[in-house]
């Protein structure tokens, strides 16, 4: 790991905290990556490893959906210029950036709405008018689950607002919340490249996904559908929610479990044949870039995780556990020390207050932090919005607890109403980005100070 320098030439754990923010956001930068991805040399287009000749190319379209699209496009933009014949995306709410030759629309997240569905059907008019000449580059980024939406024949988008609605309070993890988002939908779990074709279609995709599986970032709109309706079913049922979601769900779902409406797009279908799905950013290089410059700055540092997967405010117990045992015991790594991981929680709403995972995973870490001296645990989503708030997450440490005592905060009660996001910024505790243009999933980073 490196020997550490004198703990006066380095920052403290909080001052750590912005720096490993910014070298994280840098390395999931979207643009940054679309760059590294896509370079036009003379009439030759190298796109993800393979090579286009421009001049055999009738059009180029973009279209694409995500807390990213309209940053990724932008990219394009400047690497193809005039060549670009156009195209739509579809990003969040405030998430736009100025395009000279893509459209970029805006619609709602986490809950669909009426914006997505016209823009959506953009998407589709657009992908649909591709020609077999033509190279459709797709832009694709975590939130596409929600912004790229058309609700599948017999049902309304109420319908899909409804049953995310609900998965979502249930606690469901996104592999379970697509699955069914993908059947209910006409362009999700691989349908898009029904619209595509004959033409060919390059995804390139920002991963906001524990593990980078293809079929689950944005539901998996260009690439083979692995689950099923009675997968999904199963998801329903699971949670509990077969009498709370609309009757046309209900019944959409019991139908193709019956056999009675066709699957999505299964490993295999011919319509993949000019499919290329890849990867160009992810929560990986996220993670890795901040551990490094952790180590640049002092720290010793070690990446644990980029599978974090549970209850926020379980998890939050395990982050504080780390916490007191490099503190205590220097272990895993002695101090100065700096552990990063990466992944996704989720919440299980039961009370009526305000926040996100991110946030309720700080403020339950702190509850067991107290005490400690030099000692920070910091979560964020990176594109700056966890859950519906304005906030990216949460920074805590040792005082938190006594500080919430002298402010009259009851950290426990907040937890209980799942209101992370008031008791945090009645503390200070809020961190805060701004949209970021990107989405990676979330980090966590567990800060140990110099010994004393």
């Amino acid at each position: 790991m490196g020997t550490a320098p004198e703990a006066n030439a380095m920052p403290s754990p909080r001052e750590l905290v912005g720096h490993l923010v910014q070298a994280a956001l840098k390395a999931a930068d979207p643009e940054a990556a679309v760059r590294r991805a896509v370079r036009l040399e003379g009439e030759r287009l190298h796109v993800a490893g393979r090579t286009y000749d421009v001049r055999r190319l009738a059009n180029i379209h973009v279209i694409g959906a995500g807390k990213a699209s309209a940053t990724m496009a932008r990219a394009v933009e400047g690497i193809l210029g005039d060549r670009l014949a156009g195209g739509v995306v579809i990003t969040k709410y405030g998430y736009a950036r100025p395009t000279r030759r893509v459209a970029v629309r805006e619609a709602g997240h986490p809950v669909p709405d009426e914006a997505g569905v016209r823009a959506t059907r953009e998407v589709v008019a657009l992908a649909s008018r591709a020609g077999p000449d033509d190279l459709v580059l797709a832009l694709i980024s975590g939130g596409g689950s929600a912004l790229f939406v058309a609700p599948a024949e017999g049902l309304t988008l109420r319908d899909l607002q409804e049953t995310t609605a609900l998965l979502l309070r249930a606690g469901a993890t996104i592999h379970e919340l697509n699955a069914v988002r993908k059947h209910l939908s006409a362009v999700k779990g691989g349908q898009l490249a029904r619209h595509v074709a004959p033409a060919r279609l390059v995804a390139l995709i920002v991963s906001d996904v524990v593990g980078d599986s293809l079929d689950v970032i944005a539901s998996g709109p260009t690439v083979p559908d692995p689950t099923t309706f009675s997968e999904a079913w199963q998801v329903i049922t699971r949670h509990g929610l077969a009498e709370q979601v609309p009757p046309a769900v209900r019944q959409r779902l019991q139908e193709g479990v019956a056999g009675r409406v066709p699957e999505t797009p299964k490993p295999g279908d011919p319509i993949f044949k000019a499919v290329q799905n890849a990867v160009v950013a992810g929560n990986r290089q996220a993670a890795e870039a901040a551990a490094e410059r952790a180590r640049q700055l002092g720290y010793r540092a070690l990446v644990l995780t980029t599978f974090l997967e549970g209850e926020a405010r379980e998890v939050g117990t395990v982050l504080a556990a780390l916490a007191r045992e490099m503190a205590t015991f220097d272990r895993p790594l002695p101090r100065p020390a700096c552990l990063v991981l990466g992944g996704e929680t989720t919440v299980t709403v039961r009370g009526d207050g305000l926040g996100g995972r991110n946030q309720e995973m700080a403020l339950s870490a702190a509850l067991r932090l107290e005490g400690l001296a030099d000692v920070v645990v910091a979560t964020l989503a990176t594109d700056g919005g966890d859950g519906p708030t304005d906030a990216a997450g949460g920074i805590v440490d040792g005082h938190t607890v006594r500080l919430a005592r002298e402010r009259h905060v009851n950290v426990r009660e907040a937890l209980a109403r799942n209101d992370s996001f008031h008791a945090l910024e009645a503390l200070d505790a809020l961190l805060r980005t701004g949209p970021t243009g990107t989405n990676v999933n979330d980090l966590a980073f567990v800060i140990a100070g110099p010994a004393r």
